[in-house]
C-alpha cells in the first residue's frame, strides 16, 4: 500500500542556530511551506560553543568541529542573504555582533521546549536578531523575550548547570552526526546542510527518496576525501548553509 502524502515514515533532527542567517531562512521556509515536516522534526540547537561548554562536551566524550568563515565567504553571504530575502520580501536588518556569546541565547531553547514554548522562543529570537537588529547575546534582550512569551529566568541559562549540560550533550550529539554547520539535517541516516537542500530533506522526511544504505554507511569515506583532493584549510560550501 502506498503511504499517503504528509505522512512520515523517518526519523529527522533539525540543527538550527539562532546566529545563522541561513537558518533563520530555513525556519521561515519550514513554517510557511512546510509546516507538518516542521512538527515531525526534532530540533537541536547549534551554536559555537565558549570554554565552559567545549570542555563539558569533551568531559561527555564528545567534539565539536567548526570552522571559522573567511572574509570571502561572509561578504558572499551577506549579498546571498539579501537577494533570498528579498525574495521572500522580507527585509533583514543585519545584526553587529561587539561581543558574540552564543550560549546567552541558545542555552535558553532547553527550558522553552520543556514549557512548551520552544517554538515561539526560537521565532522571536530570530525577528529579534534578523529583522530588529537587536543583540541576542545581550542577558537584557533574552529576558525580554522570555517575559513576552511567559518564559522566566531565561536570561541566567548560562550559569544554569542543567541548560549548560543539555547544551553540551546537544553539541556532541551534533559532532557524532557529522554536522559541520547550519542549518543541517539528519533524515534516519542520511545528512544535508544548507537552506537549499530543504526541498531534499522533505523529501526524504515524507519516504519519497529511497534511505542511504543501513550497512556500513561509511565505507568509503577516506577514498571520497582523497579523490577531492584532501581536506582543505579554506572555507569552502555552497550557498545556503554557515559554517
Amino acid at each position: 500500500m502506498p503511504r499517503q502524502a504528509g505522512t512520515h515514515p523517518r526519523q529527522a533532527t533539525f540543527y538550527f542556530s539562532l546566529r545563522s542567517p541561513y537558518s533563520w531562512l530555513t525556519y521561515l521556509d519550514l513554517r510557511d511551506r512546510y509546516p507538518d515536516a516542521m512538527d515531525a522534526m526534532r530540533w537541536l540547537p547549534f551554536w559555537e560553543p565558549d570554554e565552559r561548554t567545549t570542555r563539558l562536551i569533551a568531559e561527555q566524550g564528545g567534539r565539536f568541529d567548526y570552522s571559522p568563515m573567511s572574509r570571502a565567504k561572509h561578504l558572499y553571504i551577506l549579498r546571498d542573504i539579501r537577494r533570498l530575502s528579498r525574495e521572500r520580501n522580507l527585509e533583514v536588518t543585519w545584526p553587529l555582533d561587539r561581543n558574540p556569546h552564543w550560549e546567552v541565547s541558545h542555552l535558553p531553547f532547553f527550558a522553552a521546549q520543556r514549557q512548551g514554548v520552544g517554538r515561539r522562543y526560537v521565532d522571536r529570537v530570530y525577528q529579534a536578531r534578523w529583522q530588529e537588529g537587536r543583540d541576542i547575546s545581550d542577558p537584557a534582550t533574552i529576558a525580554a523575550i522570555g517575559a513576552e512569551i511567559g518564559l522566566a529566568d531565561v536570561a541566567d541559562a548560562v550559569n544554569d548547570p542543567v541548560a549548560r549540560q543539555e547544551g553540551a550533550a546537544a553539541l556532541a550529539e551534533a559532532g557524532r552526526v557529522g554536522a559541520f554547520g547550519v542549518p543541517f539535517f539528519v533524515v534516519d541516516r542520511d545528512a544535508f546542510w544548507g537552506l537549499d537542500r530543504l526541498p531534499q530533506v522533505i523529501s526524504a522526511l515524507r519516504g519519497h527518496q529511497a534511505p542511504a544504505s543501513r550497512t556500513d554507511d561509511h565505507a568509503g569515506d577516506d577514498a571520497l576525501v582523497a579523490a577531492a583532493g584532501g581536506a582543505s584549510s579554506t572555507d569552502g560550501g555552497h550557498a545556503g548553509g554557515c559554517g
